[in-house]
């Protein structure tokens, strides 16, 4: 997700309107040079890195869509690791010490990076070389961490996840969403759940899967004072909505007036013809290792019990349960199983 200084939007009376980029020549062509840009680079030190992100950039109006192009880039598709022979702080410790031992001199120098290569070469029976040695001593600083690796994504990709996260932002400022997810398949709704319970979101769940489901997520704090700490939870779900097929939501906002230091409310809504698109898997066929080890070893049981996957959701007070399995036998007894890791009252 984009940081909030990279944010866009603007405002239609009460509505705000997060900035989207078109999936065109032209936006294609710019998040291609971005894409460029990091290719040429692997190899380089961060700090080489963020000079050529700045000459991309240069003195163009629309540097914050090419910033934040870049930043999703790096943040999502890039490895970015300190390259050093050894610990940095243990290597500089070597060094020190070892040019310590002697008058400081700069003709010394070089004698001395020599000495510590040759005693990590022999240490980890490879060739240490006085330029790693030279590299690695503040390998540790930011600017000196080395792009190892990009995985080079599509121009279209890129500019969706821009788009989305132009969205997201919206909901770092949410403290109350609501939910309305109706006529869609089973599987839909037991993702759209399982990832409310993976970001910890506390939500009040009502429906059933006949009819569709109502989902009122709020904020722990939101009964006391205004606070955007849930919202960042809140954001992170949108992804996960977006492989539900039909789906409408209303979000409260808290802004802070720039005037007065008050907090007051705001309304943001979406739908499913929203046109974002999703970068979260569409899930995984267990939940667990647990799970999966069971299925296999039901499997070679070579039982008339047919173990079935996708099973239905029971509606309960407040929530739903999405039980693991059923058991279904040849003469039409079927029974639901849940495996839990520990025993709960409920």
């Amino acid at each position: 997700m984009l940081p909030t200084d990279l944010l866009s939007h603007r405002y239609n009376g009460e509505e705000i309107i997060p900035k989207r980029l078109a999936i065109d020549p032209g936006n294609r062509q710019v998040a291609g040079d971005a894409i460029g840009l990091f290719e040429s680079s692997v190899g380089m030190t961060q700090g080489e890195l963020d000079g050529k992100l700045l000459e991309f950039e240069g003195d163009s109006p629309d540097y914050r869509v090419k910033r934040g192009l870049a930043h999703i880039l790096k943040s999502k598709f890039c490895t970015i690791e300190i390259v050093s022979p050894l610990d940095p702080p243990a290597l500089r410790q070597r060094v020190f010490t070892l040019a310590a031992a002697s008058i400081p001199s700069p003709q010394r120098t070089p004698a001395v990076l020599e000495r510590v290569a040759d005693e990590l070469s022999r240490q980890s029976s490879r060739e240490v070389s006085i330029d790693s040695v030279r590299r690695g001593l503040y390998a540790d600083l930011q600017e000196n961490r080395i792009l190892t690796q990009f995985e080079t994504p599509e121009p279209d990709a890129v500019l969706h996840r821009y788009n989305l996260s132009q969205v997201q932002g919206i909901f770092y400022r949410a403290s109350h969403i609501t939910i309305n997810a109706h006529r869609n398949v089973p599987g839909q709704y037991k993702l759209l759940f399982r990832y409310l319970k993976l970001f910890g979101l506390m939500a009040y769940i009502e429906g059933d899967a006949d009819f569709g489901f109502t989902i009122t997520i709020d904020g722990p704090t939101s009964l006391f004072k205004p606070s955007t700490r849930y919202g960042l939870a809140i954001a992170k779900l949108l992804p996960a909505l977006l492989h539900v097929t039909k789906w409408s939501l209303k979000a409260t906002l808290q802004n802070r007036d720039s005037y007065t230091g008050k907090w007051k409310q705001g309304q943001f809504g979406l739908n499913s013809d929203c046109g974002l698109v999703t970068h979260y898997p569409p899930g995984k066929p267990y939940d667990s290792m647990l799970e999966q080890s069971f299925a296999k070893r039901w499997e070679a049981l070579k039982s008339e019990w047919v173990l079935e996957r996708e099973v239905d959701l029971i509606p309960i007070p407040g929530t739903v349960m999405i039980p693991d399995f059923r058991l279904v036998h040849p003469d039409g007894r079927d029974f639901l199983l849940e495996i839990v890791g520990y025993w709960r009252p409920e």
